[in-house]
């Protein structure tokens, strides 16, 4: 172990809720450790409206999420950028009368994010003419398409199957610095990571990239193909931060479907000509920590611990052996946006 972590969670209320995140000894670990210490020495804004997702009862409902995404769009379509989106987001076109996603008009929501953006290193024309506040209307399309999928998932499994609820959270920083990925951090990639544990520390998928392999096959189903997907993006992550995802979800690795679903996903990279033992691929996840369930919570029963989140889902604090912030706001401030532009100057 390298580190222990403390992350302190506040209640609307403010109590506190401690976690304690124990880090692993691993190639990737060491790294990301150290690039997680200077966000905190250097104070960097933690993105509190993109940290929850997946949680079904959330007050970031679809509604608001929506209501959030045709903001973002008027906006863009307001900054004179010569790319017009026409197109109007509501549960009713985006969530099926199954509860199941309308993942042709989501994946166009994603398309509009590329076309806009670009990619890290071919940042779009759009993009580079755009204000700080037009730029940060452009990624918010990104943030909230992903939020409003998991939300949707979600909600679904609370209906029909409730255990596999897929809650998680997303620890990104505003302007994060990057490091490179090695042959040895790949090691840490595969297949079978994308079974995350309870508590897992994951390093965070860049951003940048869009969508994986393992999103697309789930979006598109077992009879796509690349080259006919909406999507434009499908590239290996070759660039990680100090940013972290943790798995709040229980781990279905050992269950017949979830094995089924592997070995279909398999089928599928290979008739879409990758390999699926290419670990350059960085499909996964790789672990880097683990909480302490039991000093955190005093239990390592699922259920209790979603109670116990969900009442606590602001971060307050965070605290390494090197490094401490704290983080005072809210994403419900009415001046949240406001904040973020003015740290992206």
């Amino acid at each position: 172990m390298l580190d222990t972590i403390k992350m302190d969670l506040r209640s609307t209320d403010d109590q506190v809720l401690s976690v304690y995140i124990d880090v692993e000894d691993n190639s990737l670990s060491h790294k990301w450790l150290a690039a997680l210490n200077q966000l905190i020495q250097n104070q960097n804004h933690l993105e509190k409206n993109y940290c929850w997702l997946g949680w079904a009862e959330s007050v970031r409902n679809p509604e608001y999420i929506c209501t959030q995404i045709n903001r973002s769009i008027h906006a863009i379509n307001s900054a004179g950028l010569g790319y017009v989106v026409k197109d109007f987001f509501t549960p009713s076109n985006t969530i099926d009368v199954d509860l199941g996603i309308d993942h042709a008009h989501l994946n166009q929501l994603h398309r509009y994010f590329e076309d806009l953006q670009g990619v890290s290193g071919a940042m779009s024309p759009y993009y580079t003419a755009a204000d700080d506040t037009a730029r940060w209307h452009i990624r918010q399309l990104n943030l909230l398409c992903h939020e409003l999928e998991s939300l949707i998932l979600s909600i679904r499994k609370l209906k029909t199957a409730p255990e596999w609820q897929r809650p998680s959270q997303l620890m990104c920083w505003l302007q994060a610095p990057r490091f490179e990925l090695t042959v040895k951090d790949y090691e840490l990639f595969g297949i079978e990571t994308i079974n995350r544990s309870l508590g897992g520390v994951y390093v965070g998928v860049n951003k940048d990239v869009g969508k994986h392999h393992w999103e697309v096959f789930n979006d598109e189903g077992r009879d796509s193909r690349v080259g006919e997907l909406v999507t434009s993006t499908l590239r290996s992550q070759t660039q990680a931060a100090g940013d972290f995802d943790i798995e709040w979800a229980n781990n279905p690795g050992d269950w017949d479907w979830q094995i089924n679903n592997l070995k279909e996903f398999r089928e599928w990279l290979i008739d879409n000509n990758f390999d699926p033992d290419d670990k350059s691929l960085t499909i996964g996840h790789p672990k880097v920590a683990q909480v302490d369930l039991i000093r955190s919570f005093g239990t390592t029963d699922y259920r209790e611990i979603w109670t116990q989140l969900s009442q606590h889902q602001d971060v307050y604090r965070i605290s390494t052996s090197m490094a401490h912030a704290t983080y005072e706001y809210r994403w419900s401030d009415p001046d949240y946006d406001l904040q973020q532009i003015r740290k992206l100057k």
